[in-house]
């Protein structure tokens, strides 16, 4: 696949390379993209030597005919490299190769031979109430922002419903769910045999809290949980400074289930 990074990167022209081999190139155009008046179009590649601006073309190699190219009709946010490669990917079929896109401020780039794995998909690891969960939504608010355009990335949602544990003998680590049992920050726990629902910070509560009493627990830590089973890169929500790394974030990146200290963090 060759998805320019820049726009800036590719020239838009009417002169054809063979009407004018001496015709300088732009020192940002590594693409150059001829539209003839009659609306075909060809992609080439270009190499440039020399100092300043305007810079002798080397080689011009070719990509893509008008055989080979469609111009996508609607405008869109160019900066988005997910959409268009998805774009790209709907519209590349038989002989087309090159899809040609024009972004709402009308400058110009385009995907040829798009493939679709250069998209890192992001699962979102949430838990409800409140619904929308709380991550999920915010993620879901800086993706319509298009913040996240030029990292190349989608997300998919996996959102636990802790209503599925609530009862009298469930323990939540905080009263602010709203969720039917008892909580960490309010209760007082006697009895014995309660089923605490949380992470490793609410079992190190629970335990500092009530030193020897029995209880039963479910993780929702995606590191050693069995009902939260990431099943590639994640986000998630955390309040342990180890996991947060330099950065004071709520937010990790991760791999699933690894026991590898997340590598990449953000902070919401």
């Amino acid at each position: 696949m060759i998805f320019p990074q820049e726009y800036k990167h590719v020239g838009v022209t009417h002169i054809h390379p063979d009407e004018d081999s001496k015709e300088p190139i732009y020192f940002l155009t590594h693409y150059m993209l001829v539209e003839k008046c009659n609306g075909n179009k060809w992609l080439y590649q270009v190499e440039h030597s020399g100092e300043g601006l305007l810079r002798k073309a080397e080689s011009v190699e070719l990509l893509a005919k008008p055989a080979n190219i469609v111009s996508f009709q609607e405008k869109l946010n160019i900066k988005d490299r997910s959409l268009l490669i998805q774009k790209a990917v709907e519209l590349c079929k038989n002989s087309i190769t090159t899809v040609i896109f024009t972004g709402i401020d009308k400058h110009v780039t385009f995907v040829h031979e798009p493939d679709p794995s250069a998209i890192l998909e992001l699962e979102i690891l949430d838990i409800a109430p409140p619904y929308p969960s709380w991550l999920t939504d915010v993620m879901r608010r800086l993706e319509t922002s298009g913040i996240f355009g030029d990292l190349t990335i989608t997300f998919k949602e996996n959102t636990i419903d802790l209503t599925q544990y609530s009862g009298p003998d469930t323990v939540f680590p905080c009263s602010s769910s709203g969720l039917e049992g008892k909580c960490l920050d309010t209760d007082v726990i006697e009895k014995p045999g309660s089923l605490l629902v949380g992470c490793e910070i609410s079992r190190s509560l629970f335990e500092s809290r009530f030193p020897g009493l029995e209880y039963e627990f479910i993780s929702l830590c995606p590191f050693t949980s069995d009902i939260v089973r990431p099943t590639g890169p994640f986000i998630a929500r955390c309040c342990r400074a180890e996991n947060a790394g330099r950065l004071p974030s709520m937010v990790f990146l991760a791999q699933p289930c690894t026991g590898v200290p997340p590598n990449l963090m953000w902070q919401i």
